[in-house]
């Protein structure tokens, strides 16, 4: 009887053993991507807002919906590539940016350790028109705002796989 006991305590133990030690390794499992850069200016990126400043990110999976965990001194944010392209991928991780209506903004993430190209989203002209359209302004001969055609590309330091 006493055996019996015993045997019911170990058992219940173990299972708890077990179950601890799931969760603390599935809490120190590796990130699929992660690296650091530095934003020179303020930048969007989706719908974040990031100042200038050093910023870090992690990706948990390559394989899910590509959502970067962004960590800076003054913000946190969490981005989702629209899509992604294999072609064309440049020889170092590096975020592509545009200027749209003097604003910089993120619009890929070249990423060659996974050999992928992350695409975001940016509003487009149409967008940004019917904007202004909306907003009253105290000139209405001012004009109307355009897509700049000024590119700039901001080194990603990865820790890849």
């Amino acid at each position: 009887m006493i055996w019996a006991r015993h045997l019911k305590l170990f058992t219940k133990l173990g299972v708890a053993g077990l179950a601890l030690g799931a969760l603390a390794t599935s809490g120190n499992a590796l990130n699929a991507y992660q690296g650091k850069f530095t934003l020179p200016f303020e930048t969007h990126w989706g719908s974040a807002t990031l100042p200038a400043g050093d910023y870090t990110f992690t990706m948990a999976s390559v394989s899910s919906d590509y959502r970067l965990y962004i960590r800076g001194a003054q913000v946190n944010a969490i981005i989702r590539a629209t899509s992604t392209d294999d072609r064309g991928v440049s020889e170092h991780a590096q975020l592509n940016l545009v200027d749209i209506a003097d604003v910089q903004t993120v619009q890929t993430f070249d990423a060659p350790e996974l050999g992928l190209t992350f695409i975001y989203y940016t509003p487009s002209q149409k967008q940004l028109e019917r904007k202004e359209a909306q907003q009253k302004t105290d000139s209405q001969t001012a004009p109307a705002t355009k897509v700049s055609e000024n590119r700039t590309s901001i080194a990603v330091h990865a820790a890849g796989r």
